[in-house]
């Protein structure tokens, strides 16, 4: 994949060949296999989590199978809409600009977007590795695409420059959601729009365990850390085959659990621990989402107030919003 001369425009380069050195935002960066790529130093924090992303990113088995993806697009389209259609696409004009914030292996973007990236200058920007894994997969579908290695949280592009952005269920992997957020809302256009997803804050005894197993994996290299999750992964399947349900006869709000009829996997999964089960996908296929929930150190943790109340401190207006017991999707638009 060559890469695209509008890139260096935007970034205000030269040349972007292979070995090149410039200055960005005040950050040095070198372009190696073909991908600008930030030389700064970053927190512990988000090593650790920059190191979890790109192997869990290089696992393509355990995220590309057929059924894989189709969950992927059908929960995306769930909370965004459907993208490709949707009547505001064309304000953006012809060729709008599109980051992808936290890109991962471009596999949000490929099917949220699907169709109409090929009519975006899409720029996939990330702090670990990965950006390889999302470059390698775009030449393969033959769709164009840009990448940058460096962190969101001091994304190194000029103000007021971008139509999009979009940052699927990467945010609170930073070490400050908010600032992250803020620190990119930064760069849209007047009218441009912000998409994203974070994850909500969840019940007592849920999040204590999503700390407590988080804080043990900490200290594992990623290699043993996917292997410390498996038996949780089996005790979702467990559950899940279990195929039982029970009422719960009224809101126990001491511990955030609704009344109403739930299976015992739900209950558990939503309520004790993440221990995902789906029957078409593979255990490591179920043990890759469990993985990404658990292992990065940064994995923070919202309310609804909070996000809508970073959109209004960035001059965003919420154009919709849909809150599950997951998380928070929102589109908003720049003022």
């Amino acid at each position: 994949m060559t890469t695209p001369a509008w890139l260096s425009a935007l970034l205000g380069v030269s040349s972007l060949s292979e070995g090149t050195t410039f200055e960005l935002g005040g950050q040095p960066f070198t372009v190696r296999d073909g991908i600008p790529r930030s030389q700064v130093l970053i927190s512990a924090a988000q090593a650790q989590t920059s190191d979890t992303f790109g192997y869990k990113w290089q696992k393509r088995d355990t995220f590309e199978s057929p059924a894989s993806l189709a969950r992927m697009r059908g929960w995306l389209i769930e909370r965004y809409g459907d993208i490709a259609n949707a009547p505001w696409l064309a304000e953006h004009g012809d060729q709008p600009l599109l980051i992808d914030a936290g890109c991962g292996a471009g596999m949000s973007a490929i099917e949220l977007f699907g169709a109409v990236l090929p009519r975006l200058r899409y720029l996939g920007v990330d702090v670990s590795a990965a950006a390889d894994v999302a470059r390698k997969r775009f030449e393969e579908r033959g769709l164009p695409g840009a990448f940058l290695q460096a962190d969101i949280s001091d994304p190194p592009l000029p103000e007021g420059t971008v139509d999009l952005i979009f940052s699927e269920g990467v945010l609170h992997h930073t070490n400050s959601t908010e600032k992250a957020f803020l620190s990119l809302a930064r760069l849209l256009k007047p009218g441009g729009r912000f998409l994203f997803y974070v994850y909500r804050r969840k019940g007592p005894v849920r999040e204590f365990t999503d700390d407590y197993i988080r804080e043990r994996l900490q200290a594992m290299p990623p290699e043993e850390a996917w292997r410390a999750m498996e038996p949780l992964t089996s005790l979702g399947v467990a559950l899940g085959e279990l195929d039982a349900e029970l009422d719960v006869p009224e809101p126990i709000e001491l511990l955030g659990i609704p009344a109403g009829r739930i299976s015992v996997q739900r209950l558990f999964y939503w309520h004790v621990a993440k221990a995902f089960y789906r029957p078409d996908l593979t255990f490591d296929e179920m043990n890759h989402i469990n993985f990404d929930w658990y292992v990065p150190t940064n994995a923070h943790r919202q309310s609804p107030e909070e996000v809508r109340a970073w959109c209004t401190a960035a001059g965003l207006t919420i154009e919709r919003e849909v809150v599950e017991d997951a998380g928070i999707t929102v589109i908003a638009r720049k003022a």
